[in-house]
């Protein structure tokens, strides 16, 4: 199970690389294959932790293209980053709900 978390990250990871570089087509996918990934293991707080940054990086790359859906991503983050507790979660999710510009 410790390597499908390891999988999830390193997704989560070339997700937010591959926006900063401007292909969100690739990020938008790699955070797919973590979010995909990260559902069907069991319950946990790494689990939880890594569903919240991913969420939260899915609705920031969302809003910068403009795509729709991107709500529902910032809805599941901001729900995992208050249930976990995770301080960098936390503050991601406080950057998003305030309408501060979009932060990787």
């Amino acid at each position: 199970m410790r390597s499908a978390y390891l999988t999830a990250a390193r997704a989560l990871q070339l997700g937010r690389e591959w926006a900063v570089e401007g292909d969100q087509r690739r990020a938008l996918s790699s955070y797919g294959e973590a979010l995909n990934l990260l559902t069907i293991l069991p319950p946990e707080r790494t689990r939880d932790v890594l569903l919240a940054h991913t969420h939260l990086a899915f609705y920031q790359t969302l809003e910068l293209v403009g795509a729709p859906g991107s709500q529902r991503h910032l809805q599941l983050g901001v729900s995992y980053a208050r249930s976990t507790r995770d301080p960098l979660a936390r503050a991601i999710a406080e950057e998003c709900l305030s309408g501060l510009d979009v932060v990787m």
